[in-house]
């Protein structure tokens, strides 16, 4: 009973931190030169990460194991290490642009967790003989590990195609005004460069961090399908069987592996490879949700009624 009322208390104040937090975003965006309202939205995602992190602790502490036993505490881990990338580039520099994709999805994903969808999910239970493993773990912290990183990255690179559209957009109308105003081409031309430049800075940065945050979630994919074939040889007897889930992870895995693979042709570069990203986000979320809707397969515990995995 402690720790249920430990485990409540704790996700309302996540939950009602980071709605703050991305009421405060909002606000400095729409409203300039409000550095204060920033530093406490850093204090609020502070607060929100330790909330999350001692609510995962007192799940463990109460049912024994690890929680990544449902869809409930999975979405909980998923919002932890969204929190663990938006930290990570603060280290390093005070400019983060992963904050922008990791805040909102950090306040989806426990929002939806803390609905009333997933109520019967809130109470803690006993493992069910398949997930009685070392490997429970292993697996399912990397693949949601990988499942996070893969996400962020995949929205950076939307971003990328969302201002190259809007570039092409810009285009065409200073094209169409230039040309019924017979304005020069110098000087149609010249107005634009700065701007132009400046979005040129932001789609390299995009696309550099979106690069390296897709690397490290493909590596952290990699070792999650090895773990589960290794798991299901002892559990199934056999390493692959093309259960939907393992088949979507799979697939999962390829589109990524195509997005590096174009990395390496400069033609494949930028728009071209941001594309294959922008798909394997929706690619993702059929593999970790859309499978859990239909509750078959050798992974039917990972539907909305008992664990996802």
């Amino acid at each position: 009973m402690l720790f249920a009322t430990l485990e409540h208390i704790l996700t309302h104040i996540s939950f009602s931190t980071i709605s703050i937090v991305i009421t405060i975003h909002l606000i400095t965006l729409l409203v300039r030169g409000l550095g204060g309202l920033r530093d406490s939205s850093e204090k609020g995602m502070i607060v929100t990460f330790f909330s999350i992190t001692g609510f995962l602790v007192s799940r463990w502490a109460s049912s024994g194991h690890f929680p990544l036993s449902n869809l409930y505490e999975s979405l909980i881990f998923l919002s932890w290490a969204l929190y663990i990338l938006h930290t990570i580039p603060k280290i390093r520099s005070s400019k983060n642009d992963l904050s922008t994709i990791t805040t909102p999805s950090t306040i989806l994903t426990q929002g939806f967790a803390t609905s009333g969808l997933l109520t019967e999910m809130h109470q803690s239970t006993i493992l069910v003989p398949a997930l009685q493993s070392q490997w429970l773990m292993m697996h399912v912290s990397m693949m949601l590990l990988s499942y996070a990183t893969l996400l962020c990255g995949s929205l950076l690179s939307a971003a990328i195609l969302i201002i190259r559209f809007r570039n092409n957009l810009h285009f065409f109308s200073n094209f169409f005004s230039d040309f019924y105003a017979k304005r020069s081409a110098l000087k149609s031309t010249s107005v634009p460069l700065f701007p132009n430049y400046y979005k040129y800075q932001l789609m390299e940065r995009l696309d550099s961090w979106s690069y390296r945050v897709i690397s490290l979630g493909f590596t952290l994919l990699t070792i999650g399908i090895l773990c589960g074939a290794v798991w299901a040889n002892e559990a199934w007897g056999s390493y692959w069987n093309w259960d939907p889930k393992e088949t979507w992870a799979f697939i999962t895995w390829t589109i990524f592996a195509i997005y590096l693979h174009s990395r390496t042709n400069p033609n494949w570069k930028g728009t071209n490879s941001a594309l294959v990203a922008s798909i394997g986000f929706l690619i993702i979320w059929i593999c970790y949700f859309g499978i859990n809707l239909l509750g078959i397969g050798l992974h039917s515990y990972g539907s909305f009624i008992l664990t996802p995995k």
